[in-house]
């Protein structure tokens, strides 16, 4: 089982604090401290949009080249991947939001309109030697027009596939879905596609950590998670709560599935980059502690 960090990504975007490119490289610095081998680093999308993510191409330019560490760039439309190819990110991952209002809001654009620009996207990014992920957006249930039929989604995991992306992930964009919603709707994508799966879980409404598991039991294999809990999606009224990555690690590690991350290193990231920000971070696994405690501190 593998987490993908998206704290520098999804987890800052959503911050009303714009973090330094100094703080935003040292943060990405302790998370490969901790043993994160996917980042998603930057968003590609407009600055006037979404400002925290401005210096993207800054971002870029000073992280770290480390062999086995993967650097993703989020992409939404080919003004977006011209700058993910300039900076020369590992990944790029393109989202096609799974309904009208809210891909017209989120890209200005039908999802027509974006399925017509995902393939020629995913043909100049694989022609380049970017891994190509498609986020399947909003797939749980929509803010403006509720819920999200599953043939919505299939039709779009099946059309992606199509295209050639390497990876299919399916985001609960305002964290409404239960396990039974995952279970549902990872079943149904697997049968419309033999990509590995990965799940974009927020804990809106505290479904979370749950639903990762119902994921995992249902063959999801990699899961995006953000240090400390922070973020969200700034398109998507009250789409707040990241899952956070030490606690989805804790949840793992103790139902005995490896996960790989150092969980002090990983709370040294988490305190780092919410002092910066100036907020208490969400996430509990940094207050309570693991347990069993470390032997040196009892």
């Amino acid at each position: 089982m593998k987490i993908v960090e998206v704290g520098p990504r999804d987890g800052l975007q959503n911050e009303k604090q714009v973090i330094s490119t100094e703080d935003k490289l040292a943060y990405i610095e302790l998370l490969i401290g901790a043993g994160h081998k996917r980042i998603e680093a930057v968003s590609f999308a407009r600055p006037d949009r979404v400002p925290q993510m401005a210096d993207a191409e800054a971002v870029m330019s000073g992280v770290q080249r480390i062999d086995g560490v993967s650097y993703i760039g989020l992409v939404m439309n080919e003004r977006g991947l011209d700058r993910a190819l300039a900076t020369k990110v590992d990944e790029a991952n393109i989202v096609i939001v799974a309904t009208e209002t809210f891909s017209n809001r989120n890209q200005n654009m039908t999802i027509a309109e974006s399925l017509k620009g995902l393939e020629a996207m995913v043909s100049r990014a694989k022609a380049e030697g970017l891994q190509v992920t498609t986020t399947i957006g909003a797939s749980f249930g929509c803010p403006f027009e509720g819920e999200v039929a599953t043939s919505q989604v299939t039709s779009i995991a099946k059309a992606a596939t199509e295209m050639g992306v390497d990876e299919i992930a399916i985001a609960d964009t305002i964290g409404v879905g239960t396990p039974k919603d995952v279970r549902r709707i990872v079943t149904a994508v697997k049968e419309v596609t033999s990509l590995p799966l990965r799940l974009h879980l927020h804990n809106t409404r505290n479904t979370g950590y749950a639903n990762a598991f119902a994921g995992y039991e249902a063959g999801v294999i990699s899961f995006d998670s953000s240090s400390g809990g922070i973020g969200g999606c700034p398109f998507a009224p009250a789409a707040t709560g990241n899952i956070a990555t030490e606690d989805l690690t804790y949840l793992f590690e103790r139902s005995g599935i490896e996960v790989g991350l150092d969980f002090a290193r990983l709370t040294e990231a988490a305190q780092f980059i919410t002092e910066k920000l100036g907020i208490v971070t969400p996430a509990l696994l940094g207050r309570a502690g693991w347990f069993p405690a470390p032997e040196h501190t009892r």
